[in-house]
């Protein structure tokens, strides 16, 4: 499913975000569960979305796949895609508090074409206070997702069918 950028504004998502922080977003781990491609990005402190970071991320099929493993841990994979070519990082995440935040860490660095692997590198873990999060604010019936990540963006993510 996807929506136009312009169905959600990054003044909605920063009303929302208020209400989030004093309320929490009710956000479980269930909620997460699927390949989420990302829509629209807004950079840290403005309220106009970066139409050309958003134009490329699309075009390159950026994608959050969230899914849960064996011992019904989070697992995390982002990657982009040119054709055939696959840059993707893979790794670990963990859902807590109410707002809650989405805190991750890349294990695996993977590059393929096609079936074949290029590359594939282990990461080191961050220092605790260094992980990556997204602190999550709405997860909508609709099939989208908003978040603001550590550096401070906002980004929407639509869920694939």
């Amino acid at each position: 499913m996807s929506i136009p950028s312009t169905t959600v504004t990054g003044n909605e998502l920063l009303t929302r975000e208020r209400r989030v922080r004093h309320q929490g977003s009710g956000i479980n781990a269930d909620n997460l569960i699927g390949c989420w491609q990302l829509q629209t990005i807004w950079p840290k402190g403005q309220s106009d979305a970066n139409a050309l970071s958003g134009w490329l991320l699309r075009s390159l099929g950026a994608c959050l796949e969230i899914s849960l493993d064996d011992a019904k841990q989070l697992r995390l994979r982002n990657a982009v895609n040119l054709g055939a070519l696959t840059l993707q990082f893979s790794g670990p995440g963990e859902l807590a508090g109410g707002r809650p935040l989405l805190s991750f860490h890349f294990e695996q660095v993977k590059l393929t074409l096609g079936t074949i692997t290029l590359l594939q590198r282990s990461l080191p873990a961050p220092a605790a206070k260094r992980k990556p999060f997204f602190a999550l604010i709405h997860r909508d019936a609709g099939g989208w997702l908003a978040a603001r990540g550590r550096g401070g963006g906002l980004a929407l993510w639509t869920l694939r069918d």
